[in-house]
């Protein structure tokens, strides 16, 4: 490993869409050097090293593992190969980042925070949202009580995408379906807030192949509360969410997701806006939080803690049961 006061070495897994733009942030956080990256061939491998300056390149995430100066692994593949690659990363004694939604099931996941636990390894799951400044300002006014108690919740994530069955957001072998893909930010917002529900129900339509292409979730909890959440593949739905409790409301703006304007309503007061210039895309909140924990020698984040992680994905699993449908 590296030595205390030198930035962690990481290694990037996947080369699409979301590890190009976390590879950006990744260069905007001094504790980070990033090391390598691995994709299914040597060319793409190559080609992303060199778009965003990363000295080594391999054609298989396990040469990526078994580069004894690799620290940490951002894995950024699709849904259905998290366990794979997270469970063999811990095994090849390294720290890590993972995307969401952070395996298929809450089985899996328990098989990882376990596995983290044994090997002394920092796991976490990449739901950048909770490290935004504007989350964390969220959640310590309504933990200060400044809404009142907490009542409902609701958040919707959603736009159209034509139905291919071999497309990554529609294939079930590689955890297609709205709920792991989007759907996930929603319950895992209202998991922050009220925490596991005591029950869900769950309305929706699934796409020919079975998958889920839509659904509205209710979620509830003790004394009537409960988070109204909708994810989509066929609509396009505002990413917007509110809170709301006994004095008051939050209303995040489009998208809740990565806010950068919350507005507070109290009443009998007049409503009060907060804004945020993010930096870079957003995602050095949260991988600053991985440097800190590693450093601390803690395996988990309280703000993204391992058991939260295993709740929300038993949530998504009830609500994929109950639509009908499964994923892998």
């Amino acid at each position: 490993m590296t030595d205390r006061d030198a930035p962690l070495r990481w290694g990037i897994v996947s080369t699409g869409a979301i590890a190009s733009v976390v590879a950006e942030d990744l260069h905007r956080v001094a504790e980070i050097e990033i090391l390598a990256v691995s994709s299914r061939t040597q060319a793409r491998a190559e080609e992303f090293a060199a778009t965003h300056r990363i000295p080594r390149a391999y054609d298989d995430y396990r040469l990526l593992l078994a580069d004894p100066d690799v620290d940490v692994v951002y894995i950024a593949t699709p849904h259905a190969a998290h366990h794979e690659v997270a469970k063999a990363a811990l095994l090849a004694g390294k720290h890590v980042l993972c995307e969401k939604a952070f395996t298929l099931t809450a089985e899996q996941a328990q098989e990882l925070v376990t596995l983290a636990a044994e090997r002394s390894r920092f796991l976490m799951e990449a739901m950048w949202t909770r490290f935004n400044p504007l989350i964390q300002r969220l959640r310590t006014l309504v933990a200060d009580g400044e809404i009142g108690v907490l009542r409902t919740v609701s958040a919707d994530f959603g736009f159209a995408v034509p139905y291919d069955p071999a497309a990554r957001l529609w294939d079930p072998v590689q955890g297609g379906g709205a709920l792991l893909d989007l759907g996930v930010y929603p319950v895992s917002f209202a998991h922050m807030l009220l925490g596991e529900p005591t029950g869900v129900e769950v309305h929706g339509s699934l796409a020919p192949n079975g998958v889920d292409a839509e659904s509205g979730l209710l979620l509830r909890y003790p004394a009537g509360a409960h988070a109204v959440l909708r994810s989509s593949l066929t609509a396009s739905l505002h990413a917007r969410a509110s809170v709301s409790g006994t004095l008051g409301r939050v209303d995040l703006a489009d998208p809740f997701f990565r806010p950068t304007e919350m507005t507070v309503t109290v009443h009998g007061a007049e409503p009060v806006t907060h804004r945020l210039e993010l930096d870079g895309a957003g995602y050095t909140y949260q991988l600053r939080e991985v440097c800190l924990r590693i450093r601390a020698g803690e395996i988990e984040s309280p703000h993204q803690t391992h058991a939260e992680t295993v709740a929300v994905l038993r949530t998504l699993g009830t609500a994929l049961a109950g639509l009908g449908t499964r994923v892998g």
